[in-house]
C-alpha cells in the first residue's frame, strides 16, 4: 500500500511540522512494514516559481506549439498528480509562515490544479483518506489577542477537502515558538499541553489512515 507524504517546511532538523507528520506516518507503517511512502519535499526542493505560469500557458496550446518550458511544467504537474492518484492515503505536513500559507505549498497546489485531474470539479481524489498536519508559532485560537491571524489552515481545508474532495482530518499544533522566543515563556505550560494534545491527535489520525488502508 502507498502513502504520499508532502512536507513544506524549509527546515529538516528541528522542524515541528515534520515531527508531527512523522507521528502520523509511524501509525501508517506500524501495521504493514512493507508499506511504501512517496515523499515530496516542497520546502527544501521547491517547485520552480515559473512552473505554474508555464503549465497554465501549456494547457491552452497544442503539443506541437509548446516550448520546452511548457512541456517541463506540464510534466512536473502530471508526475505529482500521478503519485497522488496512485496513493492509498495522503499526508501533508505544512507549517504556517508569517500568518499565511507556505509559499512552497501554495505554489505546488497551484501547479497541481493545472492538471485536469485536480481542477475544481474533478473527482480523481474524491473520498481518499488524508491528514493535514500543520503547526503555528503563535496561538490564534478563539479569545486570544491574535484570533483570526491564521490565514493558512482554512485555505488548506478548502483546497484539500472542498476542491479535491479528500476525506480530511486536520491536526494543528500551536505555540511552537514557546521556548524559542523569550517573550512567550509565560505560556510554557500551555504550550506543553498543546504539544501533547497534538501528538495524540496525530496518532489518532495516523490510525485513521491505516484503517482506511485495511478497509480498502
Amino acid at each position: 500500500m502507498k502513502l504520499f507524504r508532502l512536507d513544506a517546511s524549509i527546515r529538516i532538523d528541528g522542524s515541528a511540522s515534520r515531527a508531527l507528520g512523522d507521528i502520523v506516518e509511524s501509525e501508517w507503517v506500524k501495521e504493514d512494514s512493507d508499506a511504501t511512502v512517496t515523499r515530496r519535499h516542497v520546502g527544501t526542493e521547491p517547485v520552480p516559481a515559473t512552473a505554474w505560469a508555464n503549465a497554465v500557458e501549456a494547457s491552452g496550446l497544442a503539443e506541437a506549439d509548446r516550448s520546452p518550458s511548457h512541456k517541463a511544467a506540464a510534466a512536473l504537474a502530471a508526475a505529482d498528480v500521478d503519485a497522488l492518484v496512485e496513493a492509498d492515503a495522503l499526508l501533508f505536513a505544512v507549517p504556517l509562515y508569517n500568518f499565511g500559507v507556505s509559499q512552497h505549498f501554495k505554489t505546488w497546489v497551484d501547479l497541481m490544479i493545472t492538471d485536469p485531474r485536480l481542477a475544481p470539479g474533478s473527482t480523481a481524489l474524491a473520498g481518499k483518506p488524508a491528514v493535514l498536519a500543520t503547526v503555528l508559532g503563535g496561538n490564534y485560537s478563539a479569545g486570544t489577542p491574535r484570533e483570526g491571524w491564521d490565514h493558512s489552515t482554512d485555505w488548506m481545508r478548502r483546497v484539500l477537502a472542498d476542491v479535491w474532495g479528500l476525506d480530511l482530518r486536520v491536526v494543528k499544533r500551536e505555540f511552537t515558538l514557546v521556548g524559542v522566543n523569550p517573550a512567550l515563556d509565560q505560556f510554557t505550560d500551555m504550550a506543553r499541553d498543546l504539544h501533547e494534545s497534538a501528538e495524540e491527535q496525530a496518532r489518532e489520525h495516523g490510525r485513521f489512515l491505516a484503517a482506511g488502508r485495511v478497509a480498502a
